[in-house]
């Protein structure tokens, strides 16, 4: 065997698993299907703009060792999330906040806003939240509930709100403030030069091959290696043997325009169920952008089928019960383990990314 280890994926997790697979001493290969590596967080320069090819990527973190450790691969501006929502012509905040409830009541306090939920909460009738749909109106009330989440939400996971668990919307954050920050993270920033510089930092040194698809010539490619940390879907390793697992997945449609400023923010979300896409992402205002042109992404959701590339895993009681019928097949192997958002069917934040893997690492190196 030629490497102590082989990664399939050349996504975060695989990088940073990679990367301190290396630092040990130790013989590593990077694998990847795709011809470039960062897997999601792959961005391309364009007219000097570097593009999220695959939709926008924040970091943000609460947790200063994963922020150091980000660091060391990049230096961070100081980006900050505030998207708008924008409903046929109507804009407003988000996260949920005092402009917010501002704009949609012409409240003026935290008290008024707060009264103006609960009354919306009462009249809904609603006690314990038992679906998305009532989980919101819970949080923000019936009004913004209509204009801001459903037609949304109803793109975004091709469900209704009420068919559709409660905790999705949990991550939604609402504030009787006048703070924009969607994130309420102590470290929160876009890698100054891109994503891809900081995926080639730390991959230094370390062996890759691109264009590689494992599942295709997986008895050459697990012949290379003691062990196989393996980051691709964990039902497609198994041949979809119970079935596929359910996913959205996102098309982008991204434009050069002969403009230096179209919307005038990073990120704005079109919240009404007519417009077919779900967000508009003007990737230069994440880096303080000042080109003559600006480079824009319409971004569109659908179900995954086999053959799309698979974003967000469907957490809901089906799933999960069909992934733990994969989990155990994966624990009962001796060579491959299994990590990251596909292969242990997880929604991770970019953060809880590197730490799933420096624990893997602590773990095995």
């Amino acid at each position: 065997m030629k490497y102590d280890y082989l990664v399939v994926g050349a996504g975060l997790f695989g990088m940073v698993f990679a990367h301190e697979a290396a630092a040990k001493g130790k013989k590593v290969l990077v694998i990847d299907k795709r011809p470039h590596i960062g897997g999601n967080i792959y961005t391309e320069s364009v007219e000097g703009i570097n593009v999220h090819k695959y939709g926008a990527h924040i970091f943000h973190t609460n947790d200063k060792r994963i922020w150091d450790y980000a660091n060391r691969f990049a230096q961070f501006n100081r980006f900050t999330n505030s998207p708008v929502a924008n409903y046929k012509g109507e804009l407003y905040s988000l996260p949920f906040n005092m402009y917010t409830f501002n704009k949609m009541w012409g409240v003026v306090t935290p008290d008024e806003a707060k009264a103006k939920i609960e009354a919306q909460r009462l009249a809904a009738g609603i006690t314990e939240p038992k679906n998305l749909e009532e989980q919101a109106i819970s949080l923000v009330g019936s009004d913004i509930y209509e204009k801001l989440v459903k037609g949304y939400t109803r793109k975004q996971w091709g469900r209704p709100c009420d068919q559709l668990p409660s905790f999705i919307i949990k991550r939604l954050p609402v504030r009787f403030t006048f703070d924009n920050n969607y994130f309420n993270a102590l470290y929160q920033g876009i890698p100054i030069g891109g994503y891809t510089k900081m995926a080639e930092n730390m991959l230094s040194g370390v062996e890759v091959e691109l264009g590689c698809d494992f599942l295709s010539d997986r008895e050459k490619y697990t012949a290379l290696a003691g062990k196989i940390i393996y980051t691709g879907a964990i039902d497609a390793f198994y041949g979809y043997k119970y079935g596929a697992l359910e996913y959205r997945s996102v098309r982008f449609d991204t434009k050069v325009l002969d403009t230096p400023n179209f919307q005038g923010n990073a990120v704005v979300n079109y919240t009404d169920d007519e417009t077919p896409y779900t967000r508009i992402i003007e990737h230069k205002f994440f880096e303080f952008g000042t080109q003559p042109k600006t480079v824009i992404s319409y971004e569109y959701s659908s179900e995954w089928k086999k053959g799309d590339e698979p974003y967000y895993p469907v957490n809901d009681e089906k799933n999960g019960e069909l992934y733990n019928k994969y989990k155990a097949l994966a624990q009962s192997e001796s060579k491959v383990i299994f990590g990251g958002r596909l292969g242990e069917y997880k929604y991770y934040d970019m953060d809880k990314v590197i730490e799933s893997a420096l624990n893997l690492c602590a773990k095995l190196l």
